[in-house]
């Protein structure tokens, strides 16, 4: 079944918000995933925190779609945890800003968290790359173990 922009919106925010069984079709995870990144947007040039409780209130739903989405592809849907898990990794090794007085002394910053932020952020890299490819695979036209297509679910 392909969904438009708004059926998406509605489906994964007012239907299935937590619904993590079943199958989602391409059409309904992308444009809920570019409601997604739209909506992050505009509530960022906005205020920090009205970006916070965005996302705070859109992260289980988002997860939801991209569990259902790899569940359509024949893929277990706990995969979506992966990048997830990765991004808080990332986010928890990434340093702060050196201190200017440390470095006008000619103190560098621990230059091992850098490395393994560098080498999470590659691994981070390959495993987006790796989920951008499945997230974009056709829907098993087939019943398969998560359930009917997604065209049958309506």
């Amino acid at each position: 079944m392909t969904m438009d922009f708004q059926t998406s919106i509605r489906t994964c925010l007012l239907q299935k918000y937590a619904t993590f069984q079943g199958r989602a079709s391409r059409s309904e995870y992308w444009w809920f995933f570019l409601a997604f990144i739209i909506g992050g947007l505009i509530t960022q040039l906005i205020w920090w925190v009205l970006y916070l409780v965005y996302i705070l209130a859109v992260i289980c739903p988002m997860l939801a779609a991209g569990y259902r989405r790899l569940q359509d592809t024949g893929r277990q849907g706990w995969y979506i945890f992966i990048p997830f898990g990765l991004s808080l990794i990332t986010t928890l090794l990434t340093p702060t800003m050196p201190d200017p007085d440390a470095m006008a002394t000619g103190q560098m910053p621990n230059m091992g968290n850098m490395a393994l932020l560098s080498v999470v952020g590659i691994v981070q890299i390959i495993v987006s790359l790796l989920f951008l490819w499945w997230l974009t695979r056709p829907s098993e036209p087939e019943t398969n173990a998560y359930g009917p297509p997604p065209a049958q679910n309506a």
